[in-house]
């Protein structure tokens, strides 16, 4: 992999992941326009790297807004405590059930199947694009619901963090887009469903890192690389995690703005044509 393509995934992801376009779909489509495998684990693990590049952009961006509402005392950071702990527990048990199920069902017949063998499907990518794209419009355009009042409780955390299992283990299905639209949907406040969205993608994105890491490290061993290969490897992720940072921080000051002057339907329209475009793109033979 060349600086070149590593700087190009670097910037989609960053802008991308932190939009609620889904990441994954836009640096799946741009890998393979590239010519690069995005199943191999050598590529998922630039991904999750990429992914905490802007992890490290969310926690800079949103650390005053946090300090005021998660933590401005200590009944507060216990109340966001039970609610981020509840909304994750339930993003585990959806996702990890999904997996199973698709592996066992959908990948029974491959030998040693993993679900990051889907996450190259670009028919897979083109239906959630589209699914997560009426979820945005329908949210977006419905203007009683975009001036959400309720509080942010037990019921609306697990419905979250429910919505959240769900796009685990679809590439395309947007995590952000997905859990704002439904905490919109519930009668949240945009910026407190944008909050706490972004609080969830912190507490997931460090065990999606570390499952990686031991998948990439697991495929070395079978192929008995040494480890002067395994520093090659982990180099790329390094490098792509630090302009994802960036980008990250620029793509957050977009959906902020957008999400607050209710053009949140406008990012739908996007993953709409996104969808398109990808169906046609898998059409053509890609």
């Amino acid at each position: 992999m060349t600086l070149v393509q590593i700087l190009i995934l670097s910037a989609v992801q960053g802008a991308a992941e932190l939009l609620p376009v889904s990441s994954s779909a836009h640096v799946i489509v741009i890998a393979k326009m590239m010519g690069l495998d995005p199943t191999t684990p050598e590529m998922t693990l630039l991904l999750v790297m990429l992914h905490t590049g802007t992890m490290f952009a969310v926690i800079c961006y949103f650390w005053k807004s946090w300090k005021a509402t998660f933590f401005a005392s200590r009944q507060q950071f216990l109340a966001a405590f039970k609610m981020i702990v509840l909304a994750t527990i339930f993003t585990g048990v959806v996702g990890l059930t999904l997996k199973k199920l698709i592996e066992h069902f959908v990948l029974g017949s491959v030998p040693h199947a993993e679900i990051e063998m889907l996450f190259g499907n670009l028919g897979l990518i083109s239906a959630a694009l589209a699914t997560v794209g009426l979820l945005i419009i329908f949210a977006g355009l419905n203007k009683n619901l975009t001036v959400g009042t309720r509080e942010l409780g037990a019921r609306e955390s697990i419905l979250i963090g429910v919505i959240q299992g769900l796009c685990l283990p679809f590439r395309g299905f947007s995590r952000s887009g997905a859990t704002i639209s439904a905490g919109l949907l519930l009668g949240i406040a945009r910026a407190r469903a944008e909050e706490f969205s972004f609080a969830l993608a912190v507490v997931l994105t460090p065990p999606v890192v570390v499952r990686e890491v031991l998948r990439l490290l697991k495929s070395q061993a079978l192929m008995q690389q040494p480890e002067t290969h395994l520093m090659h490897l982990f180099l790329p992720s390094i490098v792509g995690m630090g302009f994802s940072f960036l980008a990250g921080l620029l793509a957050l000051r977009w959906l902020s703005s957008w999400l607050e002057h209710g053009r949140w339907q406008f990012f739908g329209y996007y993953c709409l044509c996104a969808s398109v475009f990808v169906f046609v793109f898998r059409w053509l033979g890609a």
